[in-house]
């Protein structure tokens, strides 16, 4: 079959409905690619450095012909990978601009009958489009609150009373504290991380608010986009209030089954803050079980550093939400009510 060339407005419509190649090289992939490809490498990591270094050298009709001369003898192995792979045989392929080799993974699977889609530019294309989308404007509504209050819950039934909510720290990987790996998958590249913040904020609509949870300006090793954290720093923020003992409960429920040595590995990330009396404290608590005891004592740190940055917010754009002993629904009722407020005083832009 003949393969039928995209543009990134095509893409759109035709990404939810097949299977999406990614023919660069598994180091590229790894670096990052859009979200949901497949990696069907055309040449690998080794072979990519021979071929640029050459195209580089000797121009670009030698390279093509050392190209074919390294992936020649695995054009079965592809094939059959593919095969195994996408049944269906009807997909979209990209590598870096849309040249050489989605051009050559094109011709091969359209040699055994796939139904191919090319999009033009590559990936070089989308991750344009994904870096600009993260940079605009957008309404976002900040939810605060010190550590233990529950506030990804709280967008989680945000996002369930059809609000529309991005979960910074699940797109992350991390939960934003010296314990916040633990238990996660891999955090992704930081190229990787916009190009899933891309997807995220592509599907709200930026003519209405976008709930986000308070974040530094790092999310583990993660760097937030300037202008993004920006626009955080300046907009309404709902600093949610709940009792010691509630925070306590929720992190010893969250936290209290995850493994003493790396719970104990993340108060030692802290010793330089904690000083070495608390840092031991901690350790030994951990140890014996004990988690109000540690918990307790690293509250203590968590809530002078949260001070710290709320005092980065303006001022006249915080409203104090106490949600002390109220239920999931009615917080949720509460902070719509708060919001309606915030839009009150500060309209939404229209754009």
């Amino acid at each position: 079959m003949v393969e039928q060339l995209i543009s990134l407005d095509n893409f759109w419509g035709l990404r939810d409905q097949h299977p999406l190649i990614d023919a660069r090289s598994e180091g590229e992939f790894a670096q990052s690619h859009i979200p949901g490809a497949i990696n069907i490498p055309i040449l690998n990591n080794l072979e990519r450095v021979v071929v640029g270094t050459l195209y580089k050298e000797k121009g670009s009709q030698e390279a093509t012909i050392k190209g074919f001369e390294l992936v020649g003898p695995r054009f079965h192995l592809i094939l059959k990978d593919a095969l195994e792979q996408l049944p269906k045989k009807k997909i979209i392929v990209y590598c870096w601009r849309g040249g050489m080799r989605s051009q050559i993974l094109s011709w091969l699977l359209s040699m055994v009958g796939f139904e191919v889609f090319r999009l033009k530019g590559g990936y070089k294309t989308y991750r344009s489009f994904s870096f600009d989308l993260v940079r605009k404007d957008w309404n976002l509504i900040v939810l605060g609150g010190k550590t233990g209050t529950g506030k990804t819950r709280l967008l989680q039934k945000l996002q369930e009373a059809g609000e529309q909510v991005i979960d910074l720290e699940g797109l992350a990987n991390h939960k934003g504290s010296s314990f916040g790996s633990i238990g996660q998958p891999v955090q992704p590249t930081v190229e990787q991380f916009e190009n899933n913040l891309s997807e995220a904020l592509r599907k709200h609509n930026p003519t209405q608010s976008i709930w986000v949870e308070n974040e530094s300006r790092k999310i583990g090793r993660l760097i937030l986009p300037d202008r993004f954290y920006r626009q955080m720093l300046d907009s309404p923020l709902i600093d949610i209030q709940k009792s010691e003992q509630e925070r306590i409960d929720l992190i010893v429920e969250e936290y209290a089954s995850l493994p003493a040595d790396e719970l104990i590995l993340a108060v030692l990330r802290l010793k330089k803050r904690l000083g070495g009396l608390r840092t031991s404290q901690a350790i030994e608590a951990i140890v014996d079980g004990n988690h109000t005891d540690w918990i307790t004592n690293m509250l203590i740190y968590y809530d002078k550093a949260y001070a710290f940055d709320l005092d980065k917010h303006s001022g006249d754009k915080i409203i104090q939400l106490n949600l002390a002993g109220t239920d999931p629904e009615t917080s949720i009722k509460k902070l719509l009510e708060a919001k309606s407020r915030l839009y009150g005083k500060y309209p939404q832009t229209t754009y």
